[in-house]
């Protein structure tokens, strides 16, 4: 496209010296030059026509002088578009007030046409830059947008209704929150039903933060569920899942999760804990403690691996919290993490609270240890209570 350049000067003689002078660049369509007699002419071309880039004004004219029309063109607030103003050599104070104004640069009459070219050539190189600014400017604004939806639509794939179950709200509590580092995580939780006796419920952290692992979230989140509702064992689910995931999976991401299935009726959980951090539970007497390792390696790493399962009895009272490291891994000023026995110490403290409200307070206290430093990665948190 062409550099479009607004002459606006009452000497007609000007307009044959500069199409005379810039002939080659005007026929090799670099320049296009459009002329203007006074102020308020120019200002009506500029209200036409949005694309002009450079505005060569003389300062003394009639009807509206230069300086009034570089305040009308200050007016319309686009920083790529460029005013040279004209005016006689003796006519500074004017020429100072133009530049204080926000002009580009000055020439002076009579007007040295090799001058004004390199200040022509010096002004397309300012707008070429702050054109390319903007696009890139509007291109970010535009991934913004699309990061927005973007984690309104990761939020809606997660359960947001709770109690979840409303048909056993007097055997089972159940309440789960995720919060991203960044406009998308990679974290995410997930419980349904897989028949009249049993629930599944599932944590994980995808490998890395952002898009991507925003993207391999959904696709593990659905995998999941799509062969949990299957009604097949913890272990076939994990085992199942990570063969198709290690063929999906892209820069070597991989997902560390924990799938269980709780009985309703009996308290009994059986589950598989792939590379997991290993969830507390809450006794009635106020004790918290860690399950045993697995040994489970994350899913998405090899595709042959056969996961193992376990069982766990949950009593009357006694409650399951699963979180990720978003969690322990907390940090504060001091570069100090918020660390597992910070956590025990007050999961202890939180027997007798609803699941809601353990998770509410996990979430506090890390917030108030992390004391304003910036959240580093996800934080998620599941809790299930038998009542």
């Amino acid at each position: 496209m062409p550099v479009k350049i607004l002459s606006v000067d009452d000497e007609i003689d000007l307009e044959l010296l500069l199409t005379q002078y810039f002939r080659r660049k005007i026929r090799k369509g670099e320049y296009e030059f459009k002329f203007a007699h006074n102020g308020l002419e120019a200002l009506t071309m500029l209200l036409k026509e949005k694309d002009f880039d450079i505005i060569l004004s003389d300062i003394n004219m009639p009807e509206m002088d230069g300086l009034t029309l570089l305040t009308k063109i200050n007016e319309m607030q686009n920083p790529a578009l460029k005013c040279i103003m004209v005016s006689a050599y003796g006519d500074m104070g004017n020429i100072r007030q133009a530049m204080n104004n926000g002009a580009f640069d000055f020439a002076t009459k009579p007007i040295d046409l090799d001058d004004l070219s390199v200040t022509i050539e010096k002004a397309i190189e300012q707008i070429t830059y702050i054109k390319q600014m903007q696009k890139e400017h509007n291109q970010l604004e535009s991934i913004k947008g699309d990061l927005a939806v973007a984690r309104e639509i990761q939020q809606a794939i997660l359960p947001r209704i709770f109690p979840p179950f409303p048909e056993n709200v007097d055997m089972l509590d159940i309440a789960a929150s995720m919060n991203a580092a960044k406009d998308v995580g990679g974290d995410f939780y997930d419980f349904f039903r897989i028949d009249d006796d049993c629930i599944g419920f599932v944590i994980a952290d995808v490998s890395g933060k952002g898009v991507p692992a925003a993207i391999f979230m959904a696709v593990s989140r659905t995998l999941i569920r799509a062969t949990g509702i299957r009604a097949v064992s913890p272990s076939e689910c994990i085992t199942y899942s990570n063969g198709l995931l290690e063929k999906e999976s892209v820069n070597n991401m991989f997902v560390t999760v924990f799938y269980g299935i709780y009985n309703i009726k009996t308290g009994e959980v059986k589950y598989t804990n792939a590379g997991h951090n290993p969830p507390y539970v809450l006794k009635q007497n106020g004790s918290a403690e860690k399950l045993p390792v697995t040994g489970n390696m994350a899913i998405g790493i090899f595709g042959d691996y056969e996961y193992q399962e376990e069982t766990l009895q949950l009593e009357h009272g006694d409650t399951l919290l699963l979180y990720t490291d978003g969690v322990t891994e907390a940090i504060n000023p001091r570069e100090e993490e918020y660390g597992d026995e910070r956590l025990r110490k007050l999961l202890c403290q939180s027997n007798k609270l609803t699941c809601q409200e353990i998770i509410d307070t996990v979430k506090a206290d890390v917030k108030t240890f992390a004391d304003g430093e910036e959240q580093s990665d996800d934080i998620t948190l599941l809790a299930l209570k038998r009542l």
